[in-house]
């Protein structure tokens, strides 16, 4: 199986090189793989100790990130390997200095495996969330690398738990410990003979916290807010920005202000969403020399902003929930107010509870969007007190950082 898969990982190689050449996206995953090797090799002597981490993109990053930075204050005289496979992930986080190295997995063939690992030689090696690459899994167990995977969440409906999922579940059992998000991966894991497990919770809930307590001033978001409540929607698509312009055009106050975040900031789909707005409205990339207080409408053509955005908002809406699958519900939740989100959210855990807990609503249709953000807008108390409830759910879940790093401190240093 290993022979067939080898093949197969080194096929696609072949040809994501030949849809390089026509998607900007694929040919930054196949260029930024050209040096992963001569990085590692510059950075990385023979005798460092080192700590590597993978994430498979931006969102796992932020996943991983409070588990990292412990690490770095830490385990000083150890240096940091952090791999990405996505693009989404790498290009952003490329410059991150809590690393010691920033690079790109290697596609998972058996010889990139063994390169790789001759390469950084780790000690301990953490994957975030998700990935599992089965090459490099089993060459760390051959090597007797403590491997652990954090914030792991485990669905019935995952390959390792069928049927046919002897050689991915071969794959897992190359880990030497999990740290799981609930009782349910647990369950599945135990189901299939894995019991090095531990229900730590999701590290992601101490990466908001920390979000929260830092200084999160923006002075063109306070000129633009003046005294006047607003409504903050973040990672948006089409299909969210189609229910926030309907209420915006026809449903809006005067006294009720709007900030739009969308996931994708092309340029000419940005201008498509401000000339879908009959209401004063700026980019962010044409804020000087604005008089931003005159505007009602705000849409954010950048990135890496967001989070400190939702610091200003009295209601938010998290999209993705009708088109890819929901993003981060957290951000907005750590700062204690109510959120709006759209129905595809089951597989998000976190996304389910704060709906039954009564801190998040689904949507479903245009009014029903019209109706919960007027009735947000307009009661106080009601606001308030679903605002009190996204705060003290994030409140409750802190802490699966400590949990992770007293296990690396009492099994590996």
């Amino acid at each position: 199986m290993y022979i067939l898969y080898d093949i197969i990982v080194s096929a696609s190689r072949f040809f994501l090189q030949i849809i390089a050449l026509f998607n900007k996206k694929i040919k930054l995953f196949i260029g930024g793989r050209k040096e992963t090797f001569e990085k590692l090799n510059s950075e990385i002597n023979s005798d460092d100790k080192v700590i590597w981490i993978h994430c498979a993109s931006l969102g796992e990053f932020e996943q991983g990130r409070p588990i990292i930075e412990k690490i770095k204050q830490k385990y000083t005289n150890h240096k940091i390997v952090l791999t990405f496979f996505s693009p989404s992930g790498y290009e952003v986080r490329k410059n991150y200095d809590g690393a010691d190295v920033v690079c790109y997995l290697p596609l998972d063939t058996k010889s990139n495996a063994k390169k790789f690992l001759n390469a950084i030689h780790p000690d301990i090696a953490i994957f975030v969330k998700y990935e599992f690459w089965p090459n490099i899994l089993k060459a760390l167990k051959e090597r007797n690398v403590e491997t652990i995977l954090v914030s792991g969440i485990f669905r019935k409906d995952q390959a390792f738990f069928g049927p046919f999922g002897g050689w991915m579940r071969k794959s897992l059992k190359s880990f030497s410990h999990f740290f799981v998000q609930d009782e349910n991966s647990q369950k599945l894991l135990a189901g299939i003979g894995i019991q090095d497990v531990i229900i730590s919770g999701d590290t992601r809930f101490d990466r908001v916290n920390e979000i929260r307590q830092q200084n999160n001033h923006l002075d063109f978001i306070e000129e633009f807010k003046q005294e006047k409540l607003t409504f903050v929607a973040g990672s948006t698509w089409k299909e969210d920005e189609q229910l926030i312009v309907d209420y915006i055009n026809n449903k809006a106050s005067k006294e009720e202000k709007f900030i739009i975040a969308p996931h994708n900031i092309n340029p000419k789909e940005i201008k498509e969403l401000q000339n879908s707005l009959n209401k004063k409205t700026v980019l962010f990339s044409e804020k000087e020399p604005q008089d931003l207080k005159e505007f009602q409408v705000f849409i954010i053509d950048t990135i890496g902003i967001l989070t400190k955005i939702y610091s200003y908002a009295n209601i938010a809406y998290v999209g993705g929930g009708f088109e890819t699958g929901l993003h981060n519900i957290l951000e907005p939740a750590t700062f204690g107010v109510p959120i709006i989100i759209g129905p595809k959210y089951d597989k998000f855990r976190e996304a389910v509870e704060l709906v039954n807990e009564g801190g998040c609503f689904v949507v479903y249709t245009k009014d029903e969007f019209n109706s919960q953000l007027k009735e947000l807008f307009t009661d106080e108390n009601d606001r308030t007190k679903k605002g009190e409830i996204t705060k003290s759910f994030i409140n409750q879940n802190i802490g699966a950082t400590k949990k992770v790093l007293e296990y690396i401190d009492s099994k590996i240093f």
